[in-house]
């Protein structure tokens, strides 16, 4: 017998963008793409959207997407109700049963359509409490337009809790504090800022396009608004010759935001992008494990917040003489001033074991971005 509610599943689609960060993946988040792409894109690290152009969505098509979420989601439950609980919907969520084929043979409709399906199961599974809007720069919608979007969300899936994105500091620094207030007041909760370093002759080398003033703008006004801030940094982005100055200056501009999050993201060279061409011909030095564990103690060692301090990614590589990460990478972290000098511990017990325990950057060049 065939379900009316699994052909009408293969009705909905909805856009997803390539990334988000780790505490909005898996099961976390369900994502929505406000945005597409990234409005900068000149970053000399990053590979996410190079040679992809940026698309300012118009409200009537993300609003569609969450439509198409929600429908997905309605089907589901129902589904759930008629054969007793979602253990049993995950069976029929198989690419043989809805469409006949086996996953290798699905078309790029239907692969996109089992992405969305698969994509809702596990949030609903998980809770339905959080959305992460899609892609690397949400607020730079006009205030009016990402508010619509916001308060569509919350009509949508009344369960959501946390509504979160990414955000250029840039962008943060000159939206008017009002705007930012308002978005806040609408349902979007917590940003995701990408620091990278508080170093202003790091930030130009990496076409960071923003200074270490406008970051501590942008987050200071982050955080009067009412957000949940995430800030990222990148140890080793500063290569050999300015390890030294990226860490004190981070730590510098980190004191003055004092972010609920500061989440450390070891750079690694990657393929096709300007930093990982300069890494190949010898323009750009990278830095060792130990020497980034020097750079991370450096800049823990100055640290004067009341934050996380995260490694909740595996680039955070470092290990223990079991083989196991040195750091834990829960999302949550380490609660400074409290567990500092845990994590300074930490730090010295990676320095006393061999460098060979510990994965290199180059190593990590080679495995996928995840």
């Amino acid at each position: 017998m065939v379900l009316p509610e699994v052909e009408e599943l293969k009705k909905y689609t909805f856009d997803l963008g390539p990334i988000r960060p780790p505490s909005e993946g898996g099961s976390a988040s369900l994502l929505i793409r406000a945005t597409s792409n990234c409005p900068w894109n000149l970053c000399t690290f990053c590979s996410s959207y190079k040679g992809k152009r940026f698309v300012y969505r118009s409200v009537e098509e993300v609003k569609k997407d969450i439509d198409s979420a929600k429908a997905i989601a309605d089907l589901l439950k129902a589904l759930s109700n008629k054969l007793g609980g979602m253990d049993w919907v995950a069976r029929i969520i198989d690419p043989l049963f809805l469409y006949g084929k086996e996953f290798e043979e699905l078309s790029p409709d239907e692969m996109r359509n089992y992405e969305n399906i698969a994509l809702v199961y596990r949030w609903l599974a998980a809770g339905a409490r959080a959305v992460f809007l899609q892609d690397a720069n949400t607020l730079i919608m006009r205030t009016n337009e990402l508010t619509e979007v916001l308060q569509h969300i919350r009509r949508s899936f009344p369960t959501v809790l946390r509504i979160t994105s990414y955000a250029r500091a840039k962008t943060l620094a000159h939206k008017p504090l009002e705007d930012l207030i308002k978005i806040r007041q609408a349902g979007l909760t917590r940003l995701h800022v990408g620091l990278e370093s508080g170093d202003d002759e790091v930030l130009t080398y990496i076409k960071k396009g923003v200074s270490s003033e406008e970051q501590i703008e942008a987050g200071q006004r982050s955080k009067k608004a009412g957000f949940e801030l995430s800030e990222y940094w990148m140890p080793g982005v500063g290569g050999r010759r300015l390890w030294e100055q990226h860490a004190k200056n981070t730590a510098r501009v980190l004191n003055e935001i004092n972010p609920d999050y500061i989440r450390s993201r070891p750079f690694t060279p990657r393929p096709n992008t300007p930093l990982y061409e300069a890494y190949l011909k010898g323009g750009f030095e990278l830095t060792t494990p130990h020497e980034r564990l020097r750079e991370l103690k450096l800049m823990v060692s100055e640290l004067n917040v009341t934050s996380r301090v995260c490694f909740d990614h595996f680039m955070n590589s470092w290990r223990r003489a079991d083989g196991a990460f040195l750091f834990k990478q829960d999302y949550e972290g380490y609660r400074f001033p409290e567990e500092k000098a845990l994590v300074l511990g930490l730090i010295e017990e990676g320095l006393r074991l061999d460098e060979s325990t510990h994965i290199s950057a180059e190593t990590l060049a080679k495995m996928p971005y995840i």
